[in-house]
């Protein structure tokens, strides 16, 4: 049973467990229509249920729901509804650090001053269904604020999805994106040439950095050392994975294994030998 503290709109109220004392936002078609301050209430079966007392990188949720429409919620809600058809676990505490962003998207967007992403591209290869949920904010976006996002603010959006299922900051998160723009470049000079995003070989390429980046982060290792083959097969892709292996471990302040220096070798031979076809 809650208590409810404030009727947000229609569709949201601000409420108090009365088994636990702990505020929660409940959000839902019809959840907030005709409450009142103290009336106790049932929980709607379809609306979805958000513990309030927690801390964000821009201040506590409490703030965050006091200081933004109460529609940016619902946007969040959409989106984080969306997560969950697609993924097994999400951390939907990401509802107020993302209904916060979308509020500033949406101010800028209407002030004609969006913020461009240079790195949606990159996104979108790392975080591939993170991407596809966020690309679903879009009719979201057009049916509840009439506006068309685009797809760089898809990309941020798809940040917030990934620190949701990962556990993740979006920093964090934007940072590795950040990193592997920096060794993708440095490849592509290698190359003399831009690599085609849309191929096969820069796709795994993207995929392979970013379970490497992971396994670092969580100190994990890949067991088949193939270093000693792939140096002598590939010489030129593995002085070059070496390279990007120690700028991605000081940029992230993280030790890459050695033995990663051979797998990443591979996938960068991969590039040189499609970019050279």
């Amino acid at each position: 049973m809650f208590r409810v503290i404030k009727a947000l709109n229609h569709n949201g109220v601000m409420a108090v467990d009365m088994d636990n004392n702990k505020e929660y936002i409940l959000l839902g078609k019809g959840v907030g229509f005709g409450r009142k301050v103290n009336e106790r209430m049932e929980v709607p079966a379809d609306a979805k249920v958000y513990l309030l007392q927690q801390e964000t990188d821009r201040g506590s949720s409490r703030e965050i729901v006091s200081s933004i429409e109460p529609e940016f919620l619902e946007i969040a809600n959409a989106i984080i509804i969306e997560a969950e058809k697609q993924f097994d676990k999400i951390d939907t505490g990401i509802l107020f650090p993302l209904a916060d962003h979308i509020a500033f998207a949406v101010k800028r967007i209407r002030s004609h001053s969006q913020i461009s992403n240079p790195l949606t591209q990159d996104i979108k290869a790392l975080f591939p269904d993170e991407y596809r949920v966020a690309a679903s904010g879009k009719k979201i976006f057009m049916e509840m604020q009439g506006i068309d996002i685009s797809d760089d603010e898809v990309g941020y959006i798809a940040l917030h999805i990934h620190s949701a299922i990962e556990d993740e900051k979006v920093s964090q998160a934007m940072q590795t994106a950040a990193v592997v723009r920096e060794c993708i470049t440095m490849i592509e000079s290698e190359i003399g040439r831009e690599i085609d995003i849309e191929s096969l070989s820069y796709n795994r390429l993207m995929s392979h950095i970013k379970y490497m980046t992971a396994r670092a982060l969580k100190g994990e290792s890949i067991k088949l050392d193939m270093n000693e083959y792939i140096r002598e097969r590939f010489p030129k892709s593995f002085a070059l994975a070496e390279t990007v292996c120690k700028k991605l471990g000081r940029e992230l302040k993280k030790e890459f294994k050695p033995v990663e220096v051979g797998y990443l070798a591979m996938h960068i031979e991969r590039v040189f030998s499609d970019e050279s076809e």
